[in-house]
Formats: C-alpha cells, sequence, structure tokens
C-alpha cells in the first residue's frame, strides 16, 4: 500500500528551482533519511509533504486514511499550558477515534431494533467502520496511553515534577522537546521529522533512536546525525542540485553505495572515452582510404558510443576546512584544581573539577543538559569566576573559543571584516576571502554583513575566524551546530590534522569518535563528584559504560538468585515480544543469506569486468544493460546484508 506519493514536484522562489520533477512513494515500514547539503530544500519539501506549503507544480497524494503529521520548527503554546496537557494535544486523534468506537459500538448494539432503521448496506458500511477504527486504536496502543505518555516525556528528559508545570518556565530547548513529544505520540501514519535531535542530549537522542526504530510507522526525518541515520533509517533520499536520488539501506550503506556508483561511473567514463579516442583516431587514418568501409563502420559504432557516454558524477562540493600549523605550548596547557561553580547558592553545575589537559590532547566534553558543560568551558577561559578553585595555563598558549552561540562573531561587520583578527591589521582582505572560500563562503557572499546570514554560514565564518588566529589551543562548543554532513566531515578531518591541543563539547557521537582521543563526562550518574576522565573516544566510553552496567546486572541477577522464589513466581528467560527487535524480513538461516551474497557479490565482479572490455563498451546498449545490472545487484546486496545482520541477531 502506498501511503503518500510526490508525482513531478517543482518548487522554486523568484525563478530559481529549489527542485524540480520530485517522485517518490512513501510505503509502510520506511524510514526515510532525507540528506543533502544545507540549501537544497529539505525542509522546504518536508512542507509540501505536510501539507504546510504548496508546489508550483506537481502534487502530493495520499491515502484516504493515512494520518501525516511534522515537527513544529517553533513553539506557540498558550503560556499558562501545562507539559502534561500539551503533550496529550498528540492524542487528540486517539481520543477522537475512542469517541467514535463507542457511538459505532451503540449504533451495532442497536441495528437490529425496531426503530433502527438501517439496512443492509448501511449495516456493512458501520461494521467495516468499526473494525477499522478498532484497528487503529490497536496500532496507537490505547489500552496503554498513560504509560506511553510517561515513556516519551521521560525519554526526552523531563521528570514528574515538570508535569504539571506551565510551558512559559520551560526553556525554548525544552519547548521544542514538548512539540517532539506531542508528533510522537500523535503516532501518525507517516511522521515528518525535521532535525529531530535538536535540543536533544545524547541520552535522549539514544531513546529517541530506539523508540524510532521500534515504530511500525513510516517516517521521513531530516538529520545531520550519522549514528542517528544508521540506527534509524532504512532507505536514504539525496536531494543535491535540485534532484532527488533513493539509496537503499541506513546511512553508512548510503555513503558506501554512493562512492560506488560514483566510482563505477567514473571508470565507465573512462573507459568510454579511450574507446571514443581509438575509433576517432581510426576514422581520421582511413576515412579516405584503402579502409574506408572500415572507417564509416567506426563512425556509426562512434554514434552509439557516443549516445552512450555515462556522464561523470556530479559531486557533492565539500568546504576544504584547514587549520595552520600551531605554535608550540609547554607541556601542561590547562592545569585546573578543584573547580567548582554554579548560580543557585548549595547547587552546583560542577564540583572538585580537577584536570589536566598536555599539549597534543583531543579532549571531548559530554554530559546531559544542563550539567555544566559551557559552564566549564566559560570557566575555563576565565570568562566565569569559579566559585571555588583555580585554572593555570601553560607557557606560550594562545586560545581560540567557539561558542555556540556564535556571540564572538561582530554582526554589523560582513563576513571578509569579521574574518580579519582585530590585533593583526597586516592580514589582508584578499587572503581573508582566500581563507572563506575554503571554509565554503565564496562569491558575494563574503561582502554579506554577517547579521543576514542563515545558521550555517555563520557557523563556517566562526570556523574561518578561528582559523585565522593562528592558535594553539582551540576550545570549542558545538562547532558542528549548523553544519551539513559534507562540512562536518571536512571539519573532523581538519581537527584530526590539527597538531594544536583541542577541548570541546559536541552532542555528535560520530564527531566525538573521530575527533577525540579522551572524554571527560560530566554526569551525576558516573559517581562522586559528578564528574569522570576516560582514556578513548565516545565509543570506548560507551564500551566501559555497558561493562559496569552488565556487571551490575550480573551482581543483582546473582544477588536474586541466593533469594527462595515464591511459589506464585514464574521465571522466564524469553525477551517480551515488545522488548525484541521486530522482523523486517523472512526468516532464513544466515549461511543461507551468506551463500546468496557471495553469489552476488561475484556476479557483480563479472559486470563491473564487462564494464572495461572494449567489446561491451562499443555497443551503447549493452553498456546500459549492464550498468543497469549492476545498479540492481548493489540494491540487491544492501537487502542482503541487512537480512543476514537480521538473521544473525534474532534467529
Amino acid at each position: 500500500m502506498i501511503l503518500l506519493s510526490a508525482r513531478d514536484l517543482l518548487r522554486q522562489f523568484d525563478t530559481d528551482p529549489v527542485f524540480a520533477g520530485l517522485n517518490f512513494d512513501v510505503r509502510p515500514g520506511d524510514r526515510i533519511g532525507l540528506v543533502g547539503p544545507n540549501g537544497t530544500g529539505k525542509s522546504t519539501l518536508m512542507k509540501i509533504l505536510a501539507g504546510v506549503d504548496e508546489p508550483d507544480v506537481g502534487q502530493v497524494e495520499k491515502h484516504s486514511t493515512c494520518d501525516v503529521a511534522m515537527l513544529e520548527q517553533e513553539a506557540k503554546f498558550d503560556d499558562e499550558q501545562t507539559l502534561i496537557a500539551e503533550a496529550k494535544v498528540g492524542l487528540r486523534h486517539l481520543y477522537e477515534l475512542q469517541d467514535e468506537a463507542l457511538r459505532l459500538a451503540d449504533q451495532i448494539a442497536h441495528e437490529h431494533s425496531d426503530d433502527a432503521n438501517i439496512d443492509a448496506k448501511e449495516s456493512e458500511r458501520l461494521h467495516k467502520r468499526y473494525d477499522f477504527v478498532q484497528h487503529e486504536l490497536d496500532r496507537l496502543d490505547a489500552h496503554h496511553i498513560d504509560h506511553r505518555v510517561d515513556e516519551v516525556l521521560d525519554g526526552l528528559g523531563f521528570q514528574r515534577a515538570d508535569y504539571d508545570r506551565p510551558l512559559r518556565t520551560f526553556s525554548g530547548g525544552q519547548q521544542n522537546r514538548v512539540l517532539l513529544a506531542r508528533v510522537l505520540l500523535r503516532s501518525p501514519n507517516v511522521m515528518l521529522l525535521d532535525e529531530p535531535t535538536n535540543h536533544l542530549d545524547i541520552s535522549a537522542t539514544e531513546w529517541l533512536e530506539d523508540y524510532l526504530s521500534r515504530c511500525d510507522q513510516a517516517m521521513i526525518v531530516v538529520s545531520h546525525d550519522r549514528y542517528f541515520l544508521d540506527k534509524v533509517t532504512n532507505r536514504i533520499f539525496e536531494m543535491f542540485r535540485g534532484k532527488l536520488t533513493d539509496y537503499p539501506g541506513n546511512f553508512s550503506q548510503y555513503w558506501k553505495l554512493r562512492e560506488e556508483r560514483n566510482e563505477l561511473a567514473r571508470k565507465t567514463n573512462a573507459a568510454q572515452m579511450e574507446e571514443k579516442t581509438k575509433l576517432e583516431e581510426f576514422i581520421r587514418k582511413h576515412i579516405a582510404g584503402n579502409k574506408t568501409t572500415q572507417a564509416q563502420d567506426r563512425v556509426k559504432k562512434l554514434e552509439r558510443l557516443e549516445a552512450s557516454i555515462v556522464d561523470l558524477p556530479q559531486e557533492i562540493p565539500r568546504p576544504r576546512i584547514q587549520f595552520g600549523s600551531a605554535s608550540r605550548t609547554g607541556d601542561i596547557v590547562i592545569d585546573a584544581n578543584n573547580l567548582s561553580k554554579g548560580f543557585v547558592p548549595g547547587q552546583p553545575l560542577f564540583r572538585d573539577v580537577t584536570l589536566r589537559v598536555n599539549r597534543g590532547d583531543r579532549i571531548g566534553l559530554l554530559g546531559p543538559n544542563g550539567s555544566g558543560k559551557t559552564t566549564l568551558l566559560r570557566t575555563l577561559l576565565g570568562e566565569l569566576k569559579p566559585d571555588s578553585g583555580q585554572v593555570r595555563f601553560g607557557t606560550n598558549v594562545k586560545l581560540a573559543y567557539y561558542d555556540q552561540q556564535l556571540n564572538s562573531l561582530p554582526t554589523d561587520l560582513d563576513a571578509v571584516n569579521a574574518v580579519r583578527p582585530s590585533d593583526n591589521p597586516d592580514f589582508a582582505p584578499a587572503k581573508a576571502r582566500d581563507l572563506l572560500a575554503q571554509f565554503g563562503v565564496r562569491g558575494d557572499m563574503v561582502f554579506q554583513l554577517v547579521s543576514t546570514m542563515s545558521g550555517g554560514e555563520k557557523s563556517r565564518v566562526a570556523l574561518a575566524k578561528l582559523s585565522a588566529m593562528n592558535a594553539n589551543v582551540f576550545i570549542l562548543d558545538e562547532p558542528t551546530n549548523h553544519l551539513d554532513l559534507w562540512a562536518r566531515a571536512s571539519l573532523e578531518e581538519a581537527l584530526t590534522k590539527f597538531d594544536g591541543t583541542l577541548l570541546f563539547v559536541s552532542h555528535d557521537r560520530y564527531f566525538l569518535d573521530q575527533v577525540a582521543s579522551n572524554v571527560i563526562v560530566l554526569d551525576p550518574a558516573v559517581g562522586d563528584p559528578g564528574w569522570k576522565f576516560f582514556e578513548g573516544n565516545y565509543s570506548a566510553f560507551v564500551a566501559f559504560r555497558k561493562a559496569i552496567a552488565a556487571e551490575m546486572s550480573g551482581r543483582k541477577l546473582i544477588a536474586e538468585s541466593r533469594q527462595p522464589l515464591s511459589p506464585f513466581s514464574e521465571s522466564s528467560n524469553t525477551p517480551s515480544v515488545s522488548s525484541r527487535r521486530k522482523r523486517q524480513y523472512p526468516y532464513r538461516q544466515a549461511a543461507d543469506i551468506e551463500s546468496d551474497i557471495a553469489s552476488a557479490e561475484a556476479e557483480l565482479r563479472t559486470l563491473e569486468a564487462d564494464l572495461c572490455n572494449p567489446d561491451v563498451l562499443r555497443d551503447g546498449r549493452r553498456v546500459k544493460e549492464v550498468m543497469t545490472a549492476a545498479e540492481q545487484l548493489k540494491s540487491d546486496l544492501a537487502r542482503l546484508y541487512e537480512h543476514w545482520e537480521e538473521a544473525v541477531e534474532l534467529n
């Protein structure tokens, strides 16, 4: 069944099309990640699918029983509305269905009474509608609605004490989480989630991943969080230069398949161009000689070849972010002893933080929202005075700070002058323009006032300003905010090559894994005094956390095993149906799937060899057939890999 379909969608602003000719279907079980560089129209497409915006050409069709809902980006609440009341706004559809079920049940119960006046056709309609409503109530888990409300609000970081608080007392980030709770509780047939992890800390993001991966309904998700896309999605839509390309699998599979497709296209194009050169050379030499017939035959082959030449792939441009060589500091860069800081007497955000940052360290700082990560950075910088403790810097330390609010950018200047260091008048405008170009800020944009720029553009200018400062110690607060996937990849590469010292806050777990060599966790859950230093990146910390949890669970099981069983107790090692991952594919043995994978990979190698065969390359029709077959095999392989992973996990 097709829940939602787009047909020939075109949207333009002024005379410039944002996208054109978009066609796709959304079916039950589709969990689609919508990716692409900033400015390619992802949010515009989501609004059109939700009915908030209209396409200039084309139409969106949805199934008659399909409910589509989008995560709103701006909170508009009654100030006195409570958290629990606003969250339950998402259940309005469910409450309406419950009322309808009662009315239908009453009508059906009285359909045979003397005054009912219900004919056979109307009776059939009533029963069908009642069955549909009951099916929807089952799908929405209507009998456990209070539990669902608690699960969602708890997962998004709210406490029971927050339920009756007026929404005006919550921060902007918390209000955005209320919007997310509302759409999750609504459980539409198709969820449209534009940047759902914004304003979530890592714990809430991991909860949301798990929740969405257990959902039965279809969804389209815009996100720049690679781990999130890997966990949640089973299909990727890439938007670039006005077109949409559909890829099977999650983000990692898309990233790999995209490069494989591009590499195949490059090789095919190169082989075709080489064959074209040979044909042209033969024709040039023999068209007027004693091999005229052969030359004329080559002309026909050349025409067929030219009609089938595979275009070179359009690469998504990445900014060429670079940070110059850092001057040498002393061995000890930052030495902090027994730091404590809070804003409410008797309630420190952190306490007794003792930290030594050595030259070359790359330390990631993580913890729940409100745990004091930004406050700790600002205290280390000297912007905030600690309640206790002290901070000392090593020799030859030159700091550069990237704040997540981008307050260090002068908004009344254009990008060129915003980047130029105030303490270096010799930093020429031309040099600033070249630097901005490396960070993806080009053309007339360099003369644009910072105040008029988008969040992503401001972020790139701020990073360019960081590079211009020639600092040897970077302190970064959420540097990936507003950056698309390609800019994040470039920033990761630049920071791993940076030979200075790095201390940063990030909620991007992939970024933490790529950049951090150690992590500091600010979280009461790690034990007294509420912070802990871990050697290794984010994944190493997660592995440690899981090991501790497993050890604690083992101790608990041992303790419980020593207790006498109640004669009325029941035990089972079988996971509950609700806690187990649901199958997407038919049951098969993993070994059988491995055999299919090996066969498909061998067939793919044969097809790729064909594309290097001159006899094949001379036949345009054959080239297209081979490329189509290769693309289909890659899609089949992606599904086989998913099926194999599922079989290994669930069999």
